[in-house]
């Protein structure tokens, strides 16, 4: 008999049920996001809570559109509360009772939240954005919900910024790297950003009165002054766009930092920190302290980020996000394969963090 894995550390289904929301995303397509989806739905069903679903893009369809292979349907029951499009609305296998109607549409119609009054498979195609999806979130109390678990389309981290929901499940697995090790390393990589200190509460009050932009702090009168709209500089002529240039953000931290004989050189960007954003800063070998909204904002990979630290560099957050689990899929659609439990072991010793196979696991240990 196959021995069974040690997640004892924590209880995957309690942990959920201490937060109002909780986004489940993948770091790749066919990661076992749906799977995992269906298990935690199936467990809070059980135990009685009162949930809803929704989705940014859509989610639950028959067949993955990439590889034509099939896929796990998103399966819900009597009593549940969901968000979809119109048109996905009028194919649910199950009959429903419509609670709101919004006067905004997507490509597929208007969101419609109803309640099922069976059981029956779903494609959810929620809010096409992170703000939309906040008002959706914030109106479903209103119908008794307790907690609502939001699909992630593929590359949509924004929805797990705790800024929109307040916790989330991460979900790897084989379709990301057919070797153990780089997958190891792309998990714990992603898993690094997520668990980014924030800054005290002094400065994240401060700098949440900013508008949008590139900013710098003047340690000589503690205010921070707008360097860039935008990390990206654009030439209209030929509609190029790229990264603001290392020179023209070390002069204006090199300036404040002379004027109050310091080595503090604090850089606050609002939006999208890229890859070729830091390279520039890592250009000039100096030591910068880079702060952003939440970890969603980060599009930089492992190479960038090491060299930025080893210049003496460091990266916080306004909000820290809350990663309850992360859940593997042993398997990929082009024939990828992990030992589930060599997988797990491996998984968890180095993340430090709790990681589970749903399909492998006995239920009874979640």
């Amino acid at each position: 008999m196959r021995k069974t894995f040690n997640v004892g550390k924590m209880f995957f289904i309690k942990e959920i049920q201490k937060f109002n929301s909780v986004s489940i995303v993948g770091m790749a397509k066919n990661t076992g996001k749906t799977t995992c989806l269906n298990y935690i739905i199936e467990r809070l069903y059980a135990e009685g809570k009162k949930i809803a679903l929704t989705s940014i893009g859509v989610d639950g369809e028959e067949r993955d559109v990439l590889y034509d292979t099939p896929k796990p349907r998103i399966v819900l029951h009597k009593g549940m509360v969901f968000v979809t499009s119109e048109k996905d609305f009028s194919e649910c296998e199950f009959p429903a009772e419509i609670l709101s109607m919004s006067e905004r549409s997507t490509p597929l119609g208007r969101l419609v939240t109803a309640r099922a009054k069976g059981s029956g498979k779903v494609v959810i195609s929620g809010p096409s954005d992170s703000a939309w999806l906040q008002e959706v979130l914030s109106e479903l109390p209103k119908f008794g919900v307790e907690i609502t678990l939001v699909d992630g389309a593929l590359s949509r981290m924004s929805l797990a910024s705790p800024a929109v929901t307040e916790a989330l499940i991460l979900c790897t697995g084989a379709a990301c790297s057919p070797q153990l090790q780089e997958l190891i390393r792309k998990t714990k990589f992603r898993c690094s950003l997520i668990d980014l200190e924030q800054v005290n509460d002094v400065l994240k009050n401060q700098l949440q009165q900013l508008d949008d932009g590139v900013w710098a702090e003047n340690p000589a009168t503690n205010v921070w002054e707008k360097i860039a709209n935008s990390v990206f500089t654009f030439d209209n002529d030929s509609r190029h766009c790229e990264a603001l240039s290392a020179e023209a953000i070390q002069k204006e931290v090199d300036c404040f930092a002379t004027l109050a004989m310091t080595d503090s050189k604090k850089i606050f960007v609002t939006g999208a920190i890229t890859d070729d954003f830091l390279k520039q800063l890592n250009k000039h070998k100096q030591p910068l302290h880079l702060i952003t909204t939440d970890f969603t904002k980060l599009f930089i990979t492992p190479l960038t980020y090491d060299k930025f630290f080893r210049n003496g560099g460091k990266i916080n957050v306004l909000q820290k996000a809350k990663l309850i689990a992360v859940c593997t899929n042993p398997t990929s659609p082009e024939g990828a394969y992990f030992d589930p439990e060599l997988l797990q072991s491996e998984m968890e010793r180095a993340l430090g963090v709790s990681v589970y196979d749903v399909v492998k696991c006995p239920k009874q240990e979640l």
